[in-house]
């Protein structure tokens, strides 16, 4: 019997949750995401440190502030990534900027650019944007500039029917930190088939089959395997190395739990500004983790600029 991963990639593209080098060399993924959570962490391993003496001098030398080196470690890290996939690399626009749609399209475009000067071109990477109001605004001018970008930060129909309204090329809804979220509320634990984020991702897909989305899904944020097994057959799953490894080591059967052909019968719906910030409103989950993912992104950012600074004025 061929192991649960292998059953897995044969249904579902799998994409690495991790920035660790030596992880996805190892595992092989199709794809690989980061966050500035990941990249921050990636930042400080040996790894990368050739990578962060570079940068850090040619900064000194050049008068640069700490973010024009975080942009640089980040395409630094970005590019590295890219040699070890045969697909695309997520790189994320400062969650600072997620309410601001002009300045989220200018970051993307620096960010495609930087790429572009060091031999990546944007057909390898997905621009990550959270999934607010503004930074789905600022995918859709993006998309139609050849620029694919992943919607991250997504728990909620709304979010998603606005993202495929865009044009969007994938979205990430976040399985874990929706159920997190649920089993606070009503004190309890989930079985997959009655957990709340693998119904929400399942939901999701069945409106995008039902109605021909072509917008990829890719499930994140995963708790445990019974969560990633209840979404097999889905688009894409991005996994973390612990979670791929214990995958790796189950042999047991998997069965498709999701397909284009058993997709529901949820007819479109447009999606206004006005019905997405009502429809955000009335959902506290949805409203609270996009806050919460917003502001702890941007706490890691901070914390990389700190660390920055600080290897700037030892």
């Amino acid at each position: 019997m061929a192991s649960t991963l292998e059953q897995l990639r044969a249904m579902t593209t799998v994409v690495a949750d991790t920035g660790d080098v030596e992880a996805i060399r190892a595992l092989k993924p199709v794809d690989c995401t980061t966050n500035p959570s990941i990249l921050l962490k990636a930042l400080q391993s040996p790894a990368f440190e050739a990578l962060v003496h570079t940068e850090i001098d040619r900064g000194r030398r050049q008068g640069h502030s700490a973010q024009v080196i975080a942009d640089a470690l980040t395409l630094g890290v970005g590019t590295e990534l890219a040699g070890l996939v045969p697909g695309r690399v997520s790189t994320e626009v400062d969650a600072c900027l997620s309410f601001d749609t002009e300045a989220s399209v200018n970051k993307a475009r620096a960010l495609i650019g930087g790429y572009e000067e060091r031999g990546i071109g944007r057909e390898r990477i997905l621009i990550k944007l959270a999934s607010t109001w503004e930074g789905i605004r600022a995918a859709r001018i993006l998309e139609g500039e050849g620029i694919n970008c992943n919607l991250t930060l997504l728990f909620s129909q709304a979010q998603a029917i606005a993202c495929a309204d865009a044009g969007v090329f994938l979205i990430s809804p976040f399985v874990g930190r929706i159920t997190d979220w649920h089993a606070r509320q009503e004190g309890r634990t989930f079985e997959p088939e009655d957990d709340p984020g693998v119904r929400s991702v399942r939901r999701i897909y069945a409106y995008y089959k039902a109605n021909g989305i072509k917008t990829i899904v890719m499930g994140a944020s995963f708790r445990h395997t019974g969560q990633i097994k209840a979404l097999a057959g889905c688009d894409r799953l991005t996994i973390a190395p612990a979670l791929l490894n214990e995958l790796e080591a189950d042999s047991t059967a998997l069965p498709r739990r999701l397909s284009p052909r058993q997709a529901g019968a949820e007819g479109p719906v447009r999606m206004t500004e006005q019905d997405f910030r009502w429809a955000m409103n009335a959902d506290a989950m949805a409203t609270e983790k996009l806050a919460e993912g917003i502001r702890n992104f941007d706490a890691d950012h901070r914390k990389l600029l700190t660390m920055i600074t600080s290897l700037l004025n030892p």
